[in-house]
């Protein structure tokens, strides 16, 4: 057996296969570790990547800093010296001919100012120009609103993708087919309810992605590897949810408890029923009448005295019995993989858009993550063509059993329109400065590895 993993990792030319993932150390984020770490991605990168090709970069701009702490924000999105640096690999790729997209669909209460006042946008513009490449920063939300005490209040329209909305109705290849919801339905991004169960009833099943995204030759994913309260992990898979131009056709979790058919809440006590009927009472109101949902942030913190504020109490699908969520990425990362810009399926993946997944992993987040993790120290950067793959080492490096994840463990069940052509014992592990990596996957023992803190839904479940 060792014989034969030796020959695997001696093989070149199965570096470039799917199943294979890169993983390489990087101890801080200066540009220097940076680009040294990148060129032992240049044989994976440079194969992806080449001139005349418009390419799209897609960072984790979730936010312009942690939730509760405004002056931490490292942990929370992708660093803008490690975008930089793939800035510059793509430049080199491209040899003065092509376009550079850098482009996120960040939380609709995220203000898309404070999180550019974070990255060297100026000197991002000067490097494409000096290389003789167009280049574009794009909000790709259509809306971005304030958040004042978990409420909702002045929504804002947004100019969105210049190049507008692709709209897909994924119907019976969706991961939503065969799952019923709660007679309350599905929970989107917005108080208006109706509108996220229109998008998924009748056989339909409805997602707006971006069109630039959509258009383009060359998909560049760069996430931040965090924890995540309703997914369990946020990496590669998650991060695509940010391409959706549209957030409230996105099931988030399926309301109410779990006696009801919900997956709101982790049980169905009295107090966790009392709460999901006076939210959606007050919710409601404040959907109808902007002028009244300023007075409801004085009723939701009357209602966090009574029940406890979201990050010490699981609620909204933050827990692993979240059966909604990983449905949603699913679909996303599907129509990524084979959606035409037209709005039709290339079920046979003929136009293939080429994909690539970096993950930053050099400062990570555990806990409370996606919007207020801890800072973790990990060091590494990954690669790879394929998310799922990424993902999984990803789910080993935090401690956390692959299975024990629906979005990471459904992944490997799609029949139609699969985002992996593999199984689990098939993912092989590359690296030139991680020796201890360099085995299939399965092999790699779970004490090697640097274990996260999970969301408190996750605690004591998703573990190694």
């Amino acid at each position: 057996m060792k014989d034969s993993i030796e020959n695997l990792n001696k093989d070149e030319d199965y570096n470039l296969e799917d199943n294979c993932v890169f993983i390489e150390k990087c101890q801080n984020y200066s540009m220097e570790n940076i680009d040294i770490c990148l060129l032992n991605f240049d044989k994976l990168f440079f194969d992806v990547v080449k001139p005349g090709d418009t390419v799209v970069i897609k960072p984790n701009w979730i936010a312009p800093h942690h939730k509760y702490l405004i002056n931490e924000w490292v942990q929370v999105i992708t660093h803008p010296d490690f975008i930089t640096g793939i800035l510059k690999k793509t430049l080199s790729a491209l040899k003065k001919y092509g376009k550079i997209i850098i482009t996120d669909g960040p939380q609709t209460d995220s203000s898309f100012k404070k999180i550019m006042q974070r990255m060297p946008v100026s000197y991002w513009k000067d490097l494409c120009s000096k290389n003789n490449i167009s280049f574009e920063i794009v909000d790709l939300r259509d809306y971005e609103w304030d958040e004042i005490g978990d409420v909702i209040l002045n929504r804002r329209k947004l100019n969105g993708d210049p190049l507008g909305f692709v709209e897909y109705n994924l119907a019976d290849l969706s991961e939503f087919k065969g799952h019923c919801p709660s007679k309350h339905g599905y929970y989107g991004a917005d108080y208006n309810t109706d509108e996220t169960n229109e998008a998924h009833s009748n056989g339909q099943h409805l997602y707006r992605l971006s069109g630039t995204v959509m258009n383009a030759d060359v998909f560049i994913n760069l996430p931040k590897m965090k924890t995540h309260k309703k997914a369990g992990i946020t990496c590669s898979l998650k991060n695509i949810v940010g391409v959706n131009t549209y957030k409230n056709f996105l099931p988030h979790c399926t309301e109410g408890t779990p006696s009801e058919g919900g997956d709101q809440f982790p049980d169905s006590s009295l107090k966790n029923s009392f709460e999901f009927y006076l939210l959606r009472y007050f919710k409601q109101i404040a959907y109808k009448n902007d002028k009244l949902a300023k007075y409801l942030t004085g009723v939701k913190k009357f209602g966090k005295i009574i029940f406890g504020e979201t990050k010490n109490v699981i609620r909204s699908g933050n827990w692993y019995g979240n059966d909604t969520l990983w449905r949603m990425i699913l679909d996303l990362n599907k129509l990524l993989l084979y959606g035409n810009p037209d709005g039709t399926l290339d079920i046979d993946r003929v136009k293939q858009k080429k994909y690539l997944t970096i993950v930053d992993a050099v400062i990570a987040g555990q806990g409370n993550g996606p919007e207020a993790p801890d800072s973790k120290n990990v060091g590494v950067i990954l690669a790879g063509r394929n998310p799922v793959a990424v993902d999984c080492l990803s789910a080993k490096i935090m401690g956390f059993d692959y299975t024990k994840i629906p979005l990471l463990n459904n992944s490997f069940k799609i029949k139609k329109l699969p985002v992996a052509d593999f199984n689990y014992n098939n993912i092989i592990i590359k690296s030139n400065t991680i020796k201890k990596y360099c085995y299939p996957l399965n092999y790699i023992h779970s004490d090697i590895c640097s274990p996260f803190k999970p969301a408190a839904g996750w605690k004591d479940y998703i573990e190694l």
